[in-house]
């Protein structure tokens, strides 16, 4: 079965820096697009991110736009999401997941993980 497996979050101060990685199993990973969304306190799922199989075009929230940096390893399964530049504002709990559809205000994906959570205070 399909498992994502999401590490690297933690408490950063506003300004600091974070990579995420997703280690992924059960489907055959170099074939899909793959995204991180996220869920802030009291907030519905947001799109974060996203990237196709191959690795040739990423996309962004525009409120990331310049900050994070997604990238994939297919050889070792693995998704990642580089954050720089953190504000209040990412603080939530991000997911990798995959059969994504979003708009500007909302997200659904057929699968993610369990989520890693990302602080960011003073």
């Amino acid at each position: 079965q399909v498992q994502l497996v999401e590490s690297g979050g933690g408490l950063v101060q506003p300004g600091g820096s974070l990579r995420l990685s997703c280690a992924a199993s059960g489907f055959t990973f170099s074939s899909y697009l793959m995204y991180w969304v996220r869920q802030a306190p009291g907030k519905g799922l947001e799109y974060v991110s996203h990237m196709t199989a191959g690795g040739s075009f990423t996309y962004y929230a525009d409120f990331v736009k310049g900050r994070f940096s997604i990238s994939r390893d297919n050889a070792k399964n693995t998704l990642y999401l580089q954050m720089t530049d953190l504000k209040f504002e990412d603080t939530a709990v991000y997911y990798c997941a995959n059969g994504c559809t979003y708009t500007s205000t909302y997200a659904k994906c057929e699968y993610r993980g369990q989520g890693t959570q990302v602080t960011v205070s003073a």
